[in-house]
């Protein structure tokens, strides 16, 4: 057994099926570009490769520095910046958003009907803290996502409004003060839909902390933790590294909807800084992160939060126990229903027999460029990897990864 193996119980041939998988299955074929995928466990990379290219028009090999849209993996950085206030005691879970944002105090629910015709009650509680951490508020993302019906008269009602427009500049308190005046689509904390909750939560964090949303992360998350290239747009000097972003055709062929070294919004500074999608960034800063996750909140002296809170986190915080089965309502997420409940920021697995996969008790996210991570507290392990492909569901690389790390566990 090499040294790597004895410090991470993973067995390093067995980890070298990765290697045959992506390649055999994924670059030779050309089904993505290239990717990168990064394993630990007990704090030791275990498993680090690049493959493939990261700009196939250019002809350029994925390199290990590669900077990637990570779309929705920004929901848990945000959470977790919402919930060093959480810390500081600005807020309990319980209280209602409202608090901070006065406007709010006007919503109301969709029951019925559309245009001058729609019917709405009154909420039976204000929208809380848990409720916008958890998607359970009554928020949608405006019919921009598929199967989470385009045509409902309350999208139309975000639409008309501009709510959170490609390349809008709202203020962070004029994009909530909109939401104000969209119906909630159900009774806060009673259905769960992926939606704009998590860019209210970074919202929150700028209204809050009277800092830029971004000043904040750069401050309290990412500086501490060394990722030196997470940020929400790509700056001139690291453009080189930037992956290009490509969608799968009707005809299975890779499309490049979003050029790099051409008119891509990523190279330019965003006016609405996106707490729900917005960051690039490369493995090596998001391995930080879910290191920090892995050691209870803390990397390298630097604490980030405390471990009680981040364990209140990946709990389960659908109502009764439930899980997205039960709850959900939409066809779109970046996980799977059943057997998977949803805390504050991450979706965690509740049973291995429900979900058919292993790692029961782990936390995680993904992106709409079919980047997925996780932390599996139990096996003391963690999983970054980077591609970039739309739409995230084209491939199921959680499962196949899942079963590729996990079958290499040999203690």
């Amino acid at each position: 057994m090499d040294a790597q193996s004895q410090w991470t119980g993973l067995d390093a041939t067995r980890l070298d099926r990765i290697a045959d998988h992506l390649q055999r299955n994924y670059i030779e074929p050309q089904k993505i570009a290239g990717c990168q995928v990064q394993v630990a466990r007990h704090g030791h990379i275990a498993y680090e490769k690049a493959f493939g290219s990261m700009d196939l028009e250019r002809n350029k090999p994925m390199r290990d520095d590669a900077i990637f849209r990570i779309y929705s993996m920004t929901k848990p950085i945000t959470s977790v910046a919402l919930m060093t206030l959480y810390e500081k005691g600005y807020f309990q879970l319980t209280d209602p958003v409202s608090r901070f944002v006065p406007s709010w105090r006007n919503h109301r629910v969709w029951v019925s009907g559309e245009g001058d015709d729609m019917v709405t009650e009154a909420p039976h509680r204000p929208v809380n803290f848990r409720d916008v951490l958890t998607h359970t508020g009554g928020f949608t993302y405006g019919g921009g996502l598929p199967g989470v019906g385009e045509q409902h008269p309350v999208d139309r009602i975000y639409r008309g409004l501009k709510v959170r427009s490609v390349g809008g500049a709202d203020s962070m308190h004029e994009f909530m003060d909109k939401l104000a005046q969209v119906p909630l689509l159900y009774q806060p904390g009673t259905r769960w839909m992926y939606s704009l909750s998590t860019d209210i939560c970074g919202a929150l964090v700028e209204i809050i902390s009277g800092k830029p949303f971004d000043q904040y992360l750069k401050e309290e998350i990412f500086e501490p933790l060394g990722m030196v290239d997470t940020a929400f747009h790509v700056s001139p000097d690291k453009v080189e590294r930037f992956c290009a972003n490509y969608q799968r055709g009707p005809d299975k062929k890779l499309k490049l909807i979003d050029d790099p070294g051409g008119d891509s919004q990523f190279v330019r500074e965003p006016g609405f800084k996106s707490g729900g999608g917005g960051l690039t960034g490369t493995v090596a800063d998001y391995g930080r992160f879910t290191e920090m996750l892995r050691r209870g909140g803390e990397l390298d002296g630097h604490r980030i939060l405390g471990p009680r809170t981040l364990e209140m986190m990946h709990m389960n915080h659908l109502p009764g126990g439930q899980d997205l089965t039960q709850l959900a309502i939409g066809a779109f997420s970046e996980t799977a229903n059943e057997g998977v409940g949803f805390g504050l920021g991450f979706a965690s697995t509740m049973g291995q027999v429900e979900t058919a996969s292993l790692g029961v008790g782990d936390y995680y996210w993904g992106g709409a460029a079919s980047t997925i991570f996780w932390v599996d507290p139990e096996e003391d392990l963690t999983l970054v990897f980077m591609t970039q492909l739309m739409p995230s569901g084209t491939f199921n690389f959680r499962g196949q990864l899942k079963a590729l790390i996990y079958s290499a566990i040999t203690d």
